[in-house]
């Protein structure tokens, strides 16, 4: 991409839209009303409107280095939140992709400095789930398997959250763990039971 042509691109978009609807801008100034929440990997490669064929207004992000739900980050906390209690989202989407800087680097043994704080998030759901992934031998196979591991992880984490449990009671907010494939596109559903998993988890987690 030329940086320097973004404001040239920004405003051929926007002639674009405007042939297409000239209402268009009034329209997506009204509000939102997304549907979804989408937790996703910040990588540059995945961009979650495009890949779900989504619009504009249908679909509330966020994404961080490997699409993490940590409890100690009030940044995702606050964007489940808002979305879960204000927006009234009905999914919340978690989705990783093979191919995941995050993931890899969480794998290798090295200080990555101000990163090392945020990738042991990372490292504790390989240590959770040790025996199976390092009873893999094959190591790009590892590699995937603990990218969707965590995303199951993640999910849990989701469903840990107050927010989440009031909205699974009231209206059935679903809790789905997506895969990203780069290498041909597809999205993977690991296919999460929220109903199974709010069992396991709420004789510990039980908040509402």
């Amino acid at each position: 991409m030329n940086f320097d042509k973004i404001f040239e691109n920004n405003k051929g978009w926007i002639a674009q839209k405007l042939e297409n609807n000239p209402a268009y801008f009034d329209d997506l100034s009204a509000g939102q009303a997304p549907e979804v929440l989408y937790i996703g990997c910040s990588d540059s490669r995945v961009t979650a409107e495009e890949m779900m064929g989504a619009k504009p207004g249908e679909v509330f992000v966020h994404r961080n280095i490997a699409n993490m739900i940590p409890n100690s980050d009030l940044n995702v906390q606050s964007v489940i939140n808002y979305a879960v209690q204000h927006l009234k989202v009905n999914h919340i989407v978690v989705c990783g992709h093979y191919e995941c800087g995050g993931i890899r680097s969480a794998m290798a043994q090295s200080d990555l400095g101000i990163l090392n704080p945020w990738l042991r998030n990372i490292r504790d759901v390989y240590r959770l789930h040790k025996d199976e992934l390092n009873g893999i031998e094959d190591a790009n196979e590892r590699y995937k398997k603990f990218t969707e591991i965590n995303v199951y992880e993640q999910c849990i984490n989701a469903m840990k959250t107050a927010e989440v449990q009031k909205a699974y009671a009231e209206r059935g907010l679903k809790v789905h763990g997506w895969i990203f494939d780069i290498h041909n596109g597809n999205i993977v559903d690991l296919k999460i039971d929220i109903d199974e998993r709010m069992k396991d988890i709420q004789s510990i987690y039980k908040l509402v």
